[in-house]
């Protein structure tokens, strides 16, 4: 059993309230739903308030909720070194999705950020090098979307992509077996 102090979530509330929703607190994790144009100045507050000083960005990861509209969210994951708290941030996005970038905020959300454009095409405004990060430069697409091809594209590097024969199995009942 945990003996860390329970998040305060008045502050946050206090100073954002109608930009923002508590969504609660589940598996150790504070949640909330902010909208986009709140969140480099959501960042800035959980990381530089006294009694909170979330100075770990984590992670930040995209959603795609095809067919749904909003299709797309992006996730922060932060923590609180010195409290020990985690708290989930989670943005709706429309298509095309694009929100702020808190690289301002966070150094290493330059990763973070460049990931989630490579993989769901979520464009964060204000990023000094949004360029792909696994994918090479020429890939078309975004490999993370739902509505991606499961084999991808047909081009010449993938010449059996989404227009190709099916996968074959080998029929095991007749393959010779040494």
């Amino acid at each position: 059993m945990s003996m860390e102090t329970p998040l305060n979530r008045a502050p946050i509330m206090e100073c954002f309230g109608g930009a923002i929703e508590d969504l609660g607190f589940a598996h150790g994790v504070h949640a909330f739903a902010a909208s986009p144009g709140a969140i480099v100045e959501l960042c800035r507050f959980l990381k530089e308030h006294p009694a909170l000083r979330f100075n770990f960005l984590s992670d930040i990861c995209g959603v795609d909720h095809y067919p749904e509209t909003p299709r797309f969210e992006v996730v922060y994951h932060l923590y609180s070194l010195p409290n020990k708290w985690r708290v989930r941030i989670k943005c709706r996005l429309g298509d095309p999705p694009q929100i702020p970038s808190v690289m301002g905020v966070w150094r290493t959300a330059n990763w973070h950020e460049r990931e989630a454009w490579d993989m769901y095409g979520i464009r964060f405004e204000g990023h000094p090098d949004l360029r792909r990060i696994y994918m090479w430069e020429g890939f078309e697409g975004f490999p993370q979307r739902k509505d991606f091809p499961l084999r991808g594209y047909k081009d010449e590097l993938n010449p059996f992509g989404a227009e190709g024969p099916p996968p074959t199995q080998p029929d095991l009942a007749t393959r010779d077996i040494p």
